[in-house]
């Protein structure tokens, strides 16, 4: 048993990837899902898709590895973050569509939340702004909308669940409702100085904490998923929410280190060590990773929109084919036919934090064509990220220059990459493996099963591909992001 297998559940696609005792990839399945988007703003998923697909991807990763269950020592998970399920105990079966991250509905209520008062209060305990992004008012919205429904969890019916929550339930047939401490960071529920759901605030907003999952570390036994599914029962190891997977994929265990994690949205995070760091720039404090007992804690700051701007060139608008098809476009771009596109689809997440501004392009003339709107959506992600790292630098007093270590579907696109260094005038640095998330999980589970190397090992392995420095003259990159802030501030909410 030397092989782990990985579940990486997103929110596009579900996949699954075998790593080796090496901890190389040595096969991988992935399969998309329907997204639904029944009203404005509102981004919902199915969980049976969420289900089918992670199990389907799972039996395919392994039968491509030519391996068999004996060859599996352990099950390593990362997920969607802030994704909010509530589903049955006794059957598992969900009463309502599982309510993305991205998702907008409660919006009003969390601006009532604000007003009333209790931002303060929920910010200082949970280090997250009151916002629709985080599960808590997700599910608190479930539970107003469901007839019976709060009653039905004040009588310990009903289970509450981020994605791996929820698959954890699957796998092991009902028999663990347990969740990491950095999943349960992203609910706006957790005290994340004292280790546990908060009731005052579960009070504040009517959740029975009867439905609340167990907390455990990152690497603990999170359960044996049944002997039916893979042909033997396997032990699950490792669980982390996608980007503190990521940050740990990255080895990023010192703090002050920084990564980026470029899917649907865009996610950095700072290690900022055994203490958290309350953020004067809107940005959050969150748990990085939890061993041990021990919580390890960062900033982190959330782009709603990254890799999701290039599906809605390609699903949307139809100029692209393929998302590959992007850079070149971006490279035969007129410069002088310059377009700002601020990808606010969904709202702003940091340093903005406005749930309420939608998209917006700006500086269209007749010349605008497809490479223009390809050349605006890549440039975009540079631009959200720079936002980021101002704010994080102005929260955290470390010191050393700053490189920032990227991964996720954009970070293999050359031009995006030396964009982003020329927008940061930092260095950015792209790993030999660029499945950090998957290998964050990986590690956890390996780790605790006792074939992978501690921590120190683990980064120890840590391999560069490729470094990007920034090569853009300093009046022209302040110029650029300049055009981008007014852009932003014309696109704000008032």
């Amino acid at each position: 048993m030397t092989h782990i297998l990985a579940i990486d559940q997103g929110t596009t696609s579900s996949r699954a990837i075998i790593f080796d005792k090496d901890m190389r990839v040595v096969a991988r399945a992935q399969e998309e899902f329907p997204q639904h988007f029944p009203d404005s703003g509102w981004v919902e998923h199915d969980p049976a898709d969420l289900w089918s697909t992670t199990a389907g991807t799972c039996r395919g990763a392994i039968e491509r590895a030519g391996l068999t269950p004996e060859d599996i020592a352990a099950i390593g998970i990362t997920n969607q973050r802030e994704t909010t399920l509530v589903w049955e105990k006794a059957t598992g079966k969900p009463i309502y569509n599982a309510i993305v991250w991205q998702d907008r509905r409660t919006a009003d209520f969390c601006a009532k939340l604000r007003a009333d008062g209790h931002g303060d209060l929920i910010t200082a305990r949970t280090g997250l702004l009151v916002d629709p992004y985080f599960s808590a008012t997700k599910l608190a919205w479930i539970l107003d909308h469901i007839e019976g429904s709060r009653a039905r969890a004040a009588a310990g019916e009903l289970a509450f669940g981020t994605v791996d929550s929820f698959l954890i339930w699957r796998l092991t047939g009902g028999a663990e409702h347990v969740t990491d401490a950095t999943n349960a960071a992203r609910t706006m529920l957790y005290n994340i100085h004292d280790g546990c759901w908060d009731a005052d605030i579960c009070a504040l907003l009517d959740i029975p904490m009867e439905m609340l999952p167990e907390v455990k570390d990152c690497a603990a036994d999170f359960g044996m998923a049944r002997g039916d599914i893979f042909g033997r029962p396997l032990p699950i190891l490792g669980v982390a929410g996608d980007q503190q997977a990521a940050t740990v994929g990255q080895a990023c265990f010192s703090p002050g280190m920084l990564k980026s994690t470029y899917g649907t949205g865009c996610f950095a995070l700072l290690n900022t060590g055994d203490a958290p760091v309350a953020s004067t720039n809107r940005l959050l404090t969150t748990i990085a990773y939890q061993l041990d007992g021990k919580p390890t804690y960062a900033l982190e700051g959330s782009i709603f929109i990254a890799g999701a701007v290039v599906q809605w060139l390609r699903d949307g608008l139809k100029m692209i084919r393929e998302a590959s098809e992007t850079q070149p476009l971006a490279e035969a771009a007129d410069e002088t036919q310059p377009l700002y596109l601020v990808p606010a689809f969904t709202g702003l997440g940091a340093p903005y934090w406005d749930a309420d501004c939608r998209g917006a392009i700006y500086g269209l003339t007749r010349g605008s064509g497809p490479a223009e709107f390809a050349r605006a959506a890549l440039e975009s992600v540079a631009y959200q990220t720079r936002d980021l790292l101002e704010a994080m630098q102005a929260d955290w007093d470390g010191s050393g220059e700053a490189v920032l270590r990227v991964d996720g579907g954009m970070s293999a696109s050359d031009w995006t990459m030396q964009f982003l260094a020329d927008m940061l005038g930092a260095s950015v640095d792209r790993p030999a493996v660029l499945e950090t998330t998957a290998l964050g999980a990986a590690w956890l589970a390996g780790m605790r099963a006792g074939i992978y190397p501690d921590m120190e090992g683990f980064a120890e392995s840590w391999a560069l591909e490729r470094r990007f420095e920034p090569e853009m003259e300093t009046a022209r990159r302040d110029a650029k992001y300049a055009g981008w802030k007014d852009a932003v501030a014309r696109t704000l909410s008032r």
